[in-house]
């Protein structure tokens, strides 16, 4: 079977439920989603490191490539990717427009000051962000514009730049360019968490899958933990994903050997804690900073974010 480009993209942002959406529409029988994150639309935002050839595969940097990702596939499917680079990109709307002008566009929105916590502690899981407080790295942005203080193993270090992530209009406006409007949903993350069902059969509709006789299974919002260590947290990370190191084989083999994989729950707590509980004062000030953006977001999307998310409750 010849491959095709996707129908469909979920395009973020990271933390907002796109993972849990991806992991219930992809339970359909008339939906194939078989990768996640391949993010081919937004170059500016993958990873400036060196990719082992696997990784590569499922990360291809030419349109052939890419389609590669979905051959095989039958033709009756609807077929669908998410990558949660795709909002925040200033170029993927227009490179999914220019190869898939009939695409359907599903983006999800989170109250911010909660979207921006949960998004740093992601960053520090994934190197790209090493300040463990969550006011001091947000405080650090003004610095790291100039390219100061930066994150040494940052992957993509535009990541950190938080207050950019927030600018939901200007994102949504990128796709309103290129698709007509009925051809973008937005949805909000609140709905997604309140009733799942729900807001995966409006996806469905959206989509034009038949949804009688469908059970829409259940999906957990995902819970990171902090690493008590950052720095050792990424030593112990590269050892379990750099298997072509020789210097590493040997402790890899050993742990295998010696069944350190049982022992992964008592690693985890000595590597990880919960979160560290919401700093309120600084939550308010940041909800002030980033109160205009909601507003403009509500009157955009015809819908009282400011009082959903009690951005009205503010002095």
């Amino acid at each position: 079977m010849a491959s095709r480009i996707p129908d469909f993209y979920i395009v973020g942002h990271a933390k907002c439920g796109t993972t849990a959406l991806t992991a219930m529409v992809r339970k359909h029988p008339q939906i194939a989603m078989p990768v996640k994150e391949p993010r081919f639309f937004s170059p500016e935002l993958r990873t400036r490191y060196w990719r082992p050839p696997s990784n590569r595969r499922r990360h291809p940097s030419t349109l052939d490539g890419y389609r590669a990702l979905f051959e095989g596939l039958a033709p009756d499917l609807t077929i669908g990717e998410a990558s949660t680079t795709y909002l925040r990109s200033s170029t993927a709307a227009g490179r999914i427009a220019e190869v898939k002008p009939d695409a359907r566009i599903i983006a999800i929105l989170r109250e911010p000051t909660a979207f921006l916590r949960s998004f740093h502690l992601q960053s520090l899981r994934n190197y790209d962000e090493s300040q463990r407080s969550f006011r001091k790295a947000i405080e650090l942005e003004p610095l790291r514009r100039e390219g100061r203080r930066m994150p040494r193993f940052s992957q993509v270090p535009s990541a950190v730049f938080y207050s950019d992530h927030i600018r939901y209009v200007e994102q949504l406006e990128r796709f309103h360019a290129v698709f007509p409007r009925e051809q973008v949903l937005v949805l909000i993350y609140d709905d997604l968490r309140a009733d799942n069902e729900a807001t995966v059969r409006r996806v469905l509709g959206f989509l034009g899958v038949e949804d009688s006789g469908f059970t829409v299974p259940r999906a957990e919002l995902e819970t990171l933990k902090m690493p008590r260590s950052v720095a050792l947290d990424q030593i112990t990370r590269l050892a379990a994903y750099a298997p072509r190191n020789r210097a590493l084989r040997p402790l890899l083999k050993a742990g295998a050997r010696t069944g350190v994989g049982r022992l992964g729950p008592v690693w985890r707590r000595a590597l990880y804690e919960d979160r560290p509980p919401a700093d309120e004062d600084f939550d308010q000030e940041l909800r002030r900073r980033f109160k205009g953006d909601v507003q403009a977001a509500s009157e955009y999307l015809g819908r009282d974010l400011v009082s959903l998310w009690g951005y009205d409750e503010l002095d």
